[in-house]
């Protein structure tokens, strides 16, 4: 079993680059994602109000405590029932999502090389980049397409938490990444050099 963590700043295109590996691997080999966003603590004892004003981009927002152990059960063969949350209500939902263990796990997310003891369970850390302009046009259209906000509550909450937390905590933890990909998920050179370097682990792994 192989482990990636895909860290990045939110629109740098981490969803683009696990695509891309997701796609482009042999039948034969099994890839599951774990995405650190099904993690977020849960708030529904809060009011709506209370919610969205909440910090999401804080490492004290995730659930590492869960993310780590599931993660470490699945290195141990064993399946899990990985959670899920909603952006509408900012709350985690009854519903679960049942991962059996795989070939390849790839574990996403924008601060999830934050968490050291998750940072140790990782075989290969690819941190994505991208500038500061792409990102923000990147997440004014997911917010608003996929997640119901407007434009201006996008503009206010990238002011106050998305880049004050990226400067704080993503942009730092950039050190700690083994493979680096500039331009997001555009850089094709960037994610073959990836790809060949995640398939040759894979393949040392099957012959130990």
């Amino acid at each position: 079993m192989l482990i990636i963590g895909i860290a990045g700043g939110s629109g740098s295109g981490k969803t683009t680059v696990v695509r891309e590996i997701t796609r482009r691997m042999q039948p034969q080999e099994q890839v599951v994602v774990i995405p650190q966003d099904s993690y977020y603590k849960d708030q529904g004892h809060l009011s709506m109000e209370e919610r969205q004003a909440l910090n999401f981009d804080h490492p004290d927002s995730i659930d590492w405590k869960l993310l780590v152990k599931q993660l470490r059960d699945l290195k141990n063969g064993k399946a899990i029932d990985q959670p899920t949350y909603s952006y509408i209500t900012c709350t985690r939902q009854p519903e679960t999502v049942h991962v059996e263990p795989a070939d390849i796990i790839i574990v996403e997310g924008i601060l999830i090389f934050t968490c050291k003891e998750l940072m140790q369970e990782l075989d290969i850390k690819v941190f994505v980049d991208a500038d500061d302009d792409d990102r923000l046009m990147r997440v004014i259209t997911r917010d608003i397409v996929e997640r119901g906000k407007n434009v201006e509550w996008v503009i206010d909450r990238y002011t106050k938490t998305v880049k004050p937390m990226y400067l704080q905590f993503i942009a730092p933890s950039k050190r700690y990444a083994d493979i680096i990909v500039p331009q997001g998920g555009h850089n094709k050179v960037a994610i073959n050099v990836l790809l060949s370097g995640i398939k040759k682990m894979a393949r040392e792994r099957e012959q130990e």
